[in-house]
């Protein structure tokens, strides 16, 4: 539930402020004072909306902080975790920063809440690779093939699919299917990753969609020059990076490929104090947040997507609740594309 009046104490804005700046590494200034502004603005109307605010580790820092630390956001966490906590909240509306294909998830999974998208153009190129009449073409060319797709798709393109994998749990959904071929859509560089992973353990093939997402192909050069530069640096890859350069780079330094969890799970056990990120700018601050005694180097390479997502228009779409100017930011799914939906998703669920 969000946080109520007594559990935001006095010197949340403290609090808050120290996070933050450990996180940016900036300045208090005029910057800061606005966004303490906001945040007490949010605070005072999550409790009159009956709302709360999922956050992903792409969002500003603003909007990563938790109540616990003075901030707006609920929960903090990738895809799937932010729309499984939509479903133990008890609020009536939910506001999901993020972009669109995860407010869609987050409705699909809670269908009896109010889901909302602080901006119409938060979309994803991943997800916009593909679309549910490609899938029909792939089965039809692949009849029989189970087809496994990636959280990182629309709703219309999941109701299509047999099953759906999230960063953390691909290898064991692809180990689930006796099929020595799987169809594995969109993102051609995890797939890359999969193929790799498994070409050494089992004799399964991978049919490929050609998508891809903006940010991680990026890496494609950068990280191996970081690498070179900051020798004892330890690298974290996640898997939407280009197979190639994981190799390459992971042949060359310590380090892993994996999901966000897997990234953080490992800056937690590791004993290097210096780490090359190759994900999303904005998840190298949430790691100077939660381990401020390491250091990160990361070309900072944004999603201008997740960027789309402000604490000012998050603000805007709490005061819109009960409005006319509502339906604007709400996020919906006809009835029978959202049940068709939820069937691979709750699939996944079952195996994870």
């Amino acid at each position: 539930m969000p946080t109520s009046k007594a559990a935001i104490s006095t010197n949340w804005k403290s609090r808050f402020t120290k996070k933050y700046l450990n996180m940016t590494g900036e300045h208090a200034g005029e910057k800061l004072n606005q966004i303490l502004l906001r945040i007490e603005e949010i605070h005072e109307l999550k409790l009159k909306n009956d709302s709360t605010i999922l956050s992903h580790y792409y969002m500003p820092p603003e909007l990563q902080i938790e109540t616990e630390d003075g901030g707006v956001a609920d929960h903090t966490g990738d895809s799937l975790s932010l729309s499984m906590m939509g479903s133990k909240t008890k609020n009536k509306n939910i506001i999901f920063c993020g972009v669109k294909f995860m407010a869609e998830t987050a409705h699909i999974l809670n269908p009896t809440r109010k889901v909302f998208l602080p901006s119409p153009n938060a979309g994803c190129t991943l997800a916009e690779s593909i679309n549910g009449t490609d899938v029909k073409m792939l089965k039809l060319k692949h009849p029989g093939v189970p087809v496994i797709a990636y959280i990182n798709t629309n709703a219309e393109t999941k109701a299509e699919c047999d099953i759906i994998c999230t960063s953390r749990n691909a290898i064991n959904i692809a180990n689930s299917f006796e099929s020595d071929t799987l169809i594995f859509v969109p993102d051609k560089y995890m797939g890359q990753n999969l193929v790799n992973l498994f070409k050494n353990e089992t004799n399964k093939k991978f049919i490929l969609w050609s998508g891809s997402c903006v940010v991680h192909e990026n890496f494609m050069e950068n990280i191996s020059d970081m690498s070179r530069l900051q020798p004892n640096a330890e690298v974290l890859l996640h898997w939407e990076v280009p197979g190639e350069t994981v190799t390459n780079v992971l042949n060359n330094a310590k380090g892993m490929v994996g999901s966000t969890a897997d990234i953080i799970r490992y800056v937690k056990e590791s004993s290097s104090t210096d780490f090359i990120l190759g994900s999303e700018c904005d998840l190298g601050a949430t790691l100077k947040g939660k381990f401020p005694e390491k250091k990160f180097f990361t070309p900072c390479t944004y999603c201008s997507f997740m960027k789309e997502i402000t604490l000012l228009n998050t603000l805007e779409t709490i005061k819109n609740i009960g409005t006319k100017n509502e339906d604007e930011r709400l996020i919906t799914i006809p009835e029978d594309l959202r049940q068709r939906a939820y069937i691979p998703l709750k699939r996944m669920m079952d195996l994870s």
